[in-house]
């Protein structure tokens, strides 16, 4: 297989690619252009320190600095959940981080330990990488899921107080929130699903292909990252609203948004 390592003068003409986000931005009065030149920097910087680090670490491949860079990894990913939210509720940064930390942690534990199975188990070369993607995936499903739960709460506030007042209970009058929020969640992850191999090669596959990896062992993988990576967002999203739901209500049944 020819060499397909990339020199910065290639990554250079794909940067210039976002020039037809800016001219579409200013054709249209968006307004994007500063934001998508600030993301797009941040973006390069961010995964540039990460190539410096994680060379390090991959050139270690000792314990304590896995975790390290895991834990880290996991608290930033909680913080940015909370930067997609418009509708948050005090100690909100509490409710992400831990419904990322425990359901992220929980499914990577049983995907290293179950099925991909590296020796050493904190190899950092598997666990970061696959960290990262249910990271990323699970941040996305729990920001939306708590936005659409309390904005669901505050749009439906006349209703809830309503069946409050009839008697119901707590759960029994934003139930049907929560569960909207929750099907809300998940329509991203169910959607890229359904068009995994149709429409598109997801990213796992893509680079294993591209390292010259079988077809079948990049397909296998990339079946195997979508189901845990699934998983994860149903369980951060449960928990995640459960805490919500314990925040946004009282024990006396009344709305607390």
């Amino acid at each position: 297989m020819n060499d397909l390592t990339l020199t910065w003068g290639e990554v250079a003409i794909a940067a210039g690619l976002l020039v037809i986000n800016g001219l579409m931005s200013w054709r249209l009065s968006l307004g994007l252009g500063r934001k998508i030149a600030v993301s797009a920097i941040r973006m390069a910087v961010q995964l540039s320190l990460l190539g410096l680090v994680l060379k390090q670490i991959f050139a270690l491949a000792s314990f304590p600095p896995v975790m390290l860079l895991a834990a880290a990894m996991t608290v930033i990913a909680g913080l940015s959940a909370i930067s997609r939210i418009e509708n948050q509720y005090p100690s909100i940064r509490l409710t992400t981080i831990i419904s990322i930390w425990s359901s992220s942690w929980l499914v990577t534990a049983v995907m290293i330990g179950l099925i991909v199975r590296p020796d050493p188990w904190y190899s950092p070369q598997v666990v970061i990488p696959l960290l990262g993607m249910v990271l990323g995936n699970s941040l996305t499903g729990i920001s939306l899921g708590v936005d659409r739960y309390v904005g669901e709460l505050k749009s439906r506030r006349g209703e809830i107080e309503m069946c409050l007042s009839l008697g119901a209970t707590r759960w029994e009058a934003t139930r049907e929130a929560f569960a909207i929020a929750a099907r809300t969640a998940m329509v991203p992850i169910l959607n890229t699903m359904s068009v995994a191999g149709i429409v598109s090669i997801p990213g796992m596959m893509t680079g294993q292909l591209l390292a010259g990896a079988p077809p079948i062992e990049a397909v296998k993988y990339q079946i195997m990252i979508m189901f845990v990576i699934a998983a994860a967002i149903a369980m951060g999203v449960i928990v995640a609203l459960l805490l919500s739901y314990h925040k946004v209500t009282t024990n006396d049944h009344r709305l607390n948004v």
